[in-house]
């Protein structure tokens, strides 16, 4: 007989400690329902119907049989009981194999102050780069709002400043142009002027002081030569063009005034009813009269670039 054959099962019938508690009388109905099912006369195209069967009378026998059942009994006891263990072992086997495998990923990981010693000198180096960032950024916000070393020029001429020594001038103004336009068409920046007046020599700055009807500005030029050249060729957009003027008139008088007969384009010719900018007449322009005489060149202008279009 074969010790690995569970006879409950091959009744039918539910083994372990459930199969002990059955009464005879139960296995021997579930001993006659089997045997109906497995009789070879049922099964006259299975070659193993007989050995089946023989098998189910031979499991029956050893139940029916009070000792052979207990023993029976017994070995199943032991088989679980050694399932059991072998089950423990295992849990008991693999939990240990975890915490190995635990122990060596944690030896092969980073100290954990060290690794927040890390982190919190990442995250204050990145901090130092945003401050460096706003301060440079503010840095070039202040850089562009400073106002021109220039001074605010006054009706005797510009303002002085005051040394040691004495009071002199604190730009030279002979090198300064005086432009002015309408805010009406084309507006003027001082990157558009920079690039006009550059035809002509170098600007080394570029001031501009706008109002609601009216933009003017101060175009500082590397030398006399250029501010004369500068006059009476500098035009701009013809729909809305410049007035330049010298800041301060050189003396002789410049070799080529604003809208003098040498000038090329629309605007060539100064307006008949405005004197030329020659002689006394000229540093009128710099003093009180010069708004009367801007306010007219201008309106000249502008006519003149309506009857253009």
């Amino acid at each position: 007989m074969d010790s690995d054959v569970d006879h409950y099962d091959v009744l039918g019938l539910p083994s372990g400690e459930e199969g002990a508690k059955l009464s005879e009388k139960e296995i021997s109905k579930a001993y006659r329902l089997k045997a109906l099912e497995l009789h070879p006369d049922k099964r006259p195209d299975d070659r193993n119907a007989h050995a089946n069967f023989q098998r189910l009378k031979t499991s029956y026998e050893v139940l029916k049989d009070e000792k052979a059942r207990k023993l029976f009994d017994d070995l199943l006891r032991v088989k679980r009981d050694k399932i059991r263990r072998q089950s423990q072992h295992d849990s008991k086997r693999r939990k240990m194999m975890s915490d190995l495998e635990e122990r060596e990923r944690a030896s092969f990981e980073p100290d954990p102050r060290k690794k927040a010693q890390d982190e919190e000198e990442r995250i204050a180096r990145k901090l130092k780069e945003e401050i460096a960032k706003i301060r440079a950024m503010h840095a070039n916000k202040a850089s562009a709002t400073t106002p021109s070393p220039m001074k605010k020029e006054t009706a005797a001429g510009g303002d002085k400043e005051s040394t040691g020594g004495g009071s002199r001038s604190s730009l030279d103004k002979e090198k300064v142009l005086k432009v002015t336009w309408e805010k009406i068409g084309v507006d003027y920046t001082a990157q558009q002027l920079t690039e006009l007046f550059g035809q002509f020599g170098e600007v080394e700055d570029v001031v501009i002081k706008s109002s609601r009807k009216k933009g003017s500005a101060l175009v500082v030029m590397t030398s006399k030569d250029a501010v004369a050249a500068a006059c009476g060729n500098v035009l701009g957009d013809l729909s809305n063009p410049l007035l330049v003027v010298p800041l301060v008139p050189s003396n002789p008088p410049y070799a080529s005034p604003p809208f003098s007969s040498a000038s090329k384009g629309p605007f060539s010719s100064a307006p008949k009813d405005v004197e030329e900018p020659n002689g006394p007449a000229f540093t009128n322009l710099v003093g009180a009269g010069y708004k009367s005489f801007e306010d007219a060149v201008l309106e000249k202008m502008r006519k003149a670039a309506q009857r253009q279009k």
